[in-house]
C-alpha cells in the first residue's frame, strides 16, 4: 500500500467516525485522532479528497438526518435540532436554510404537500418556443 492509499484509507475510517457519530459533539481535533493526523493535515487532506471541510461535512450530515426526521417525524423542530447534534435552534436554523435553501418549518410544510412529479414541473417550466 502506497503512503497516499494508506492516507485515504485514514480519512475514510474518520468520515466513517463523523456519520456514526454525528449526533455528538466533534471537533476537528477528535475526528483528526481518528486519521492519526494533524487537525491543521486532516482539515487540508479531508477537503482535497472529499471536497468539503470536515466542518461542512458534519453539518451536511446532520442536516440530511434532520431532513428525514423532519419529513418523517411530528417531533418539534427545536427537539429535531437536539436530536442530530446542533446545540443552538438559530444555528439549526441557519445551516438547513443554507444547505436546503428554505427554513425547517418550510420543508416539513412542503414535504406534507402532495408533490409535483419532476417530469411534470420540468415540463410546465419549459420555455416556449
Amino acid at each position: 500500500m502506497t503512503p497516499r492509499e494508506d492516507e485515504n484509507r485514514r480519512l475514510l475510517r474518520a468520515r466513517d467516525a463523523m456519520d456514526r457519530h454525528y449526533a455528538e459533539h466533534l471537533d476537528v481535533p477528535a475526528i483528526a485522532r481518528v486519521a492519526h493526523v494533524s487537525s491543521a493535515h486532516f482539515t487540508r487532506r479531508f477537503k482535497a479528497v472529499f471536497g468539503e471541510t470536515p466542518h461542512r461535512y458534519l453539518q451536511r450530515r446532520r442536516i440530511e438526518r434532520s431532513m428525514a426526521l423532519l419529513r418523517d417525524t411530528s417531533m418539534p423542530v427545536t427537539e429535531v435540532a437536539l436530536t442530530v447534534g446542533f446545540t443552538s435552534l438559530g444555528t439549526f436554523s441557519r445551516t438547513f436554510r443554507d444547505i436546503v435553501g428554505t427554513s425547517p418549518s418550510g420543508y416539513r410544510a412542503r414535504a406534507d404537500s402532495p408533490a409535483v412529479p419532476g417530469c411534470v414541473a420540468r415540463a410546465w417550466m419549459r420555455p416556449a418556443s
